[in-house]
């Protein structure tokens, strides 16, 4: 506070709500009643919503202080962009309600909705706030206002709701739309049009509602994707409410969507991974992957085995034929030694050849390990998979040797399990036939998990007795390098550049 803050004035940023001035609390009434000066934005034309809200609470003897914009949306020759005029513009604002609070004045400043939340009056809070007696008092936002005026509710048990400004970037709402649960599209007037392509990308416009002025004069809802841009103003907003025994589309035919999730949890996930997984009516998959999903309320979930892909496939494009739209989940990349190719095969048969069918990508293994490990993918690498149950070993060793003799770093998936336990001693003699015994090898356990483990060996001293079917090995090339850093830590890395001759 400043020296004078015994005298000075109280600065109340004062919420009125979204619009009908029913909507005001008891205390905002108060704040406004004990204020000497009553101050509010508004643009250029001089009219201001929030003081229309307030209207019938401000008394001839109140100072009005009315903050005018410069700019809005226009283009500004000041010497620092748009950014530059309106910060310009706050700090005179500012000063000019410091006048009255060094006088002893309290001053109320009236904000639409809640004060902080996306408000004009946090400009003020945060250059007023730290130096006079302050109180803020929370209003009814757009968000609650508009969920109630549609009647449906926004978020339920574990959903979450995201908050997104209209102005950013299509790819960047698109992503975040994919993502999340719920959602809220503020400012959108200019930004409409982008709003409805990034719903209509991530899938979710038959899902979107629309609400303009919501409790104020002039209110409109209804679906979003009926709504004519040229209609739009900025006191609108999409919205995305909750999914949770909302009434599912009757479809057709459905679709399968092959998901990647990452090496392990949440953290691995895509953003249109997640949304996939979120808008799914059924998860299928081994029931390792299947558990990793979160559960959703109206969600069917079908755990099986780890060695009935085809099963699996042909049971969730039925699901899909009846209409359903369903995630077949696959860990790490669905691509790589996973269920893709199993669903894609299944999907050739005729009877399947109208169910859409897509793949989402996903961390995969050899990445996820080479990343804790530093770089060793750095140059070109063979990804080989040590398992002979879907091929014999005599493919697999011409393919190590192939491989080996090329010089390329190795990403070796399914080294080992219970019932194979001699494919790495094999595969370590006939890699030792091209390679130095200090080649340096990446042993990955469970990365991402909570018993990861990555260590960096030798070729030589590479224990086949620590190796299982949660284990990747990284096997590098003559240019591969280990480095000791300071804090200790070793790291893994293979040079982008290639000797010559």
């Amino acid at each position: 506070m400043s020296e004078n803050s015994s005298t000075a004035g109280r600065l109340y940023g004062v919420g009125l709500g979204p619009g009908d001035p029913s909507l005001m609390t008891v205390r905002a009434v108060e704040a406004i009643a004990e204020a000497d000066v009553v101050a509010y934005h508004s643009a250029r034309h001089g009219r201001s919503i929030a003081r229309s809200i307030a209207a019938k609470h401000i008394r001839a003897d109140h100072i009005e202080e009315k903050l005018v914009y410069p700019l809005t949306v226009e283009t500004t020759d000041h010497p620092g962009g748009y950014r530059g005029a309106l910060n310009d513009f706050y700090e005179e604002a500012s000063a000019r309600l410091a006048e009255h609070l060094d006088a002893g004045r309290t001053v109320a400043v009236l904000a639409e909705g809640d004060p902080l939340f996306y408000g004009s009056y946090q400009h003020m809070h945060k250059r007023l706030a730290h130096r006079y007696p302050t109180e803020v008092i929370p209003g009814v936002t757009s968000v609650s206002a508009a969920a109630a005026r549609l009647g449906e509710p926004l978020v339920e048990a574990e959903e979450v709701l995201t908050i997104l400004p209209g102005t950013l970037p299509e790819e960047e709402l698109t992503a975040r739309l994919a993502a999340t649960d719920s959602a809220v599209v503020m400012k959108l007037g200019r930004t409409f049009t982008k709003v409805r392509r990034a719903l209509e990308r991530s899938g979710r416009l038959d899902e979107a509602r629309y609400v303009e002025r919501a409790t104020m004069a002039g209110e409109r809802t209804g679906r979003l994707a009926d709504i004519e841009a040229e209609s739009v103003p900025y006191f609108s907003v999409a919205v995305l409410p909750s999914r949770i025994d909302a009434t599912p589309p009757v479809r057709e035919r459905g679709e399968v969507v092959v998901v990647g999730t990452g090496p392990a949890g949440p953290l691995w996930l895509t953003p249109e991974s997640r949304g996939a997984l979120a808008a799914a009516d059924d998860i299928v998959g081994y029931t390792t992957y299947v558990d990793r999903v979160p559960e959703r309320p109206g969600q069917l979930r079908h755990g099986s085995d780890n060695k009935v892909e085809s099963e699996r496939a042909e049971f969730a494009l039925q699901l899909a034929m009846r209409g359903r739209r369903v995630a077949v989940v696959s860990g790490g990349d669905p691509g790589i030694f996973a269920m893709a190719t199993a669903v894609l095969e299944v999907a050739s048969q005729p009877e399947y050849a109208q169910v859409p069918v897509r793949v989402l990508p996903g961390v995969t293994a050899a990445n996820a390990a080479a990343a804790r490990a530093g770089a060793p993918l750095g140059h070109d690498y063979a990804t080989i998979s040590l398992s002979d149950r879907l091929k014999p070993w005599d493919v697999i060793a011409e393919r190590l040797d192939a491989a080996a003799s090329a010089d390329l770093v190795l990403a070796l998936y399914n080294p080992g399990s219970a019932s194979r336990t001699w494919q790495v001693a094999k595969a370590r003699e006939l890699l030792l036939e091209h390679r130095l015994p200090d080649t340096p090898v990446v042993v990955a356990r469970d990365v991402g998990g909570p018993t990861e483990r990555v260590r960096i060996v030798r070729l030589t001293d590479l224990d086949p007795a620590e190796v299982d079917m949660r284990t990747i090995l990284l096997v590098g090339s003559s240019q591969t390098r280990t480095v000791r850093r300071g804090d200790g830590e070793e790291i893994v890395w293979t040079p982008r550049r290639y000797p010559e001759g």
